[in-house]
């Protein structure tokens, strides 16, 4: 026979007493803020409804019908998705799809992941690990093929709200590693000024870290490429290799430049210094890829000539841009 202390059944009474009213406090500011006038406990019904309305997740029927009883309609005024959530999650899932690009994703139901995610984009908030884990594992099938769901505006959005975070991280702790993440995510949202921005005027002399100063002029190197000032990428990069000879990141924008430039035996060498430190082969395939995508046809079959006569088996995808001349 077991036999519990009253000390250990007191704590247990204390952790319970403290849970009660942390969940009283939560639901009052959910009351404030969806304009409730109720005095129920957070023991209630209300209380879970309102943390389903707050979680972004569909409310069931019975949910609703609750609402309807108790007259609480009025939050439809304070909270949209709240409303579109009531009406009909189905239709604003379909609306939320086709906002963010992904229309052709096949499943409508409401209770797929996808919703929950596309629900967080809307409004600002950042993704979890697990969800961006799991846009990476899906992909959209149509007639045209498959294509990744974490692409497009969805990418974009991401990367958005990423970057503010690390704007906000900066002007709250001063830490200046947030300025190369912002950087770095603002142009995966396709803003290199705002990259530019958020890394400019700063004093190197007040930096002591090497590493900080070469990850800073990497990103803002990257971010003067994506706006095609080679010249001034090309000035980051080389004082970024000044900074941390050890880094691979500023030799891969070396590389990348050079290809650019249509110098690709210089860019092979820098990819190799790159490979050398670290790189993986994978990062020099995804920029040679990215110079291809916004090369015109000339210059598409001219890179993909020199990658097959390079190595044909490694660079077997690039067949696809040998095009007849006449053609």
């Amino acid at each position: 026979m077991v036999f519990w202390s009253p000390r250990f059944i007191l704590g247990e009474a204390v952790i319970n007493m403290t849970d009660i009213k942390e969940r009283d406090q939560h639901f009052a500011t959910l009351k404030s803020k969806y304009q409730v006038s109720d005095d129920s406990s957070s023991s209630s019904h209300l209380y879970k409804v309102l943390k389903q309305l707050e979680s972004g997740k569909a409310l069931s029927e019975s949910d609703i019908n609750f609402l309807k009883k108790r007259k609480l309609t009025n939050i439809l005024a304070v909270d949209k998705d709240a409303a579109s959530l009531i009406i009909d999650p189905k239709k604003h899932f379909a609306s939320l799809k086709s906002k963010y690009g992904v229309s052709d994703y096949q499943d409508k139901s409401p209770s797929n992941p996808l919703y929950a995610i596309l629900q967080k984009l809307d409004k600002g908030k950042r993704l979890e690990p697990l969800d961006v884990a799991w846009l990476e594992e899906h992909h959209i099938r149509n007639s045209w093929g498959e294509g990744k769901l974490f692409s497009g505006k969805i990418l974009m959005a991401y990367h958005s709200l990423e970057a503010i975070f690390y704007e906000q991280q900066y002007k709250r702790t001063g830490n200046k590693w947030n300025l190369p993440n912002g950087s770095s995510h603002w142009r995966g949202a396709k803003q290199p000024e705002r990259a530019l921005t958020l890394t400019e005027n700063l004093n190197f002399d007040t930096i002591k870290e090497n590493k900080l100063k070469s990850a800073l002029l990497t990103t803002r190197g990257g971010a003067f490429r994506d706006l095609h000032d080679l010249a001034q990428a090309e000035q980051c990069a080389r004082k970024a290799i000044k900074y941390q000879p050890s880094s691979h990141y500023p030799y891969t924008l070396m590389g990348a430049l050079c290809y650019e430039r249509r110098e690709y035996y210089e860019g092979d060498h820098w990819f190799s210094e790159a490979i050398k430190r670290g790189a993986s082969p994978r990062d020099q395939d995804a920029e040679i890829k990215r110079v291809i995508k916004n090369a015109d046809k000339d210059k598409r079959r001219e890179v993909a000539e020199h990658l097959l006569k390079k190595d044909p088996v490694q660079y077997k995808w690039a067949k696809k841009y040998i095009v007849d001349k006449h053609s």
